[in-house]
């Protein structure tokens, strides 16, 4: 069972894992990939993306810490499994997508199937969402080469930025911004995601 197998790897939140336990990730996945959809490996989507493995998901949304009510935005919408476990979680979401194509599949399908972000946007995630700022929670996922400086300042003081930073592989980076310039940083360890691109119109 994939929680168990979460559990086992250290994730030890039991929202986070609620939350992961109540989404029928299959749904997310290509028919071909379907019988494995509750293993813990990443798998490609469209437009050369994939879906995250559940265990970096759940890290990240461990580390981010989510509370009920939260603005949260999210950078790379992709497959829509993150911004759904957000959506579980109770976290008012802002998700930002630069492939065209999986950005509306993705707004088409979380809507079918019953989870509704507060905003879908299709644009350059390196710029955020600047008119919906500031935002408690901000999570990344995709590799960034650094830490774009429009998400840190739509960040609200004492907010958590969760961001895998470098090329390949990215080092898991938390920013908690405790004041307007002050910025305490965290890392916890090496991941492989995408990398994020910037959106070119």
């Amino acid at each position: 069972m994939l929680v168990e197998l979460l559990k086992d790897k250290g994730i030890t939140s039991q929202h986070v894992l609620e939350a992961i336990n109540a989404i029928p990730r299959h749904l997310f996945m290509e028919s071909s990939f379907e019988g494995f959809a509750y293993q813990d490996k990443a798998f490609p989507i469209a437009e050369g993306q994939t879906i995250s493995q559940p265990y970096t998901v759940a890290f990240q949304t461990q580390l981010l810490d989510v509370k009920k009510g939260e603005k949260v935005l999210e950078i790379g919408t992709g497959s829509g499994y993150q911004t759904a476990v957000l959506c579980e979680l109770g976290a008012l979401v802002y998700s930002i997508e630069r492939q065209q194509n999986l950005y509306k599949s993705t707004k088409l399908f979380l809507n079918k199937i019953g989870y509704r972000p507060k905003y879908l946007s299709f644009g350059d995630g390196y710029k955020g969402l600047p008119e919906y700022a500031p935002f408690d929670k901000i999570i990344v996922t995709a590799g960034a080469p650094f830490i774009p400086k429009p998400l840190m300042s739509q960040l609200k003081v004492g907010g958590k930025l969760v961001i895998p930073v470098g090329e390949d592989p990215q080092v898991m980076t938390v920013l908690e911004r405790k004041d307007a310039s002050t910025f305490e940083k965290h890392t916890f360890g090496e991941f492989r995601f995408v990398p994020l691109l910037e959106h070119k119109n």
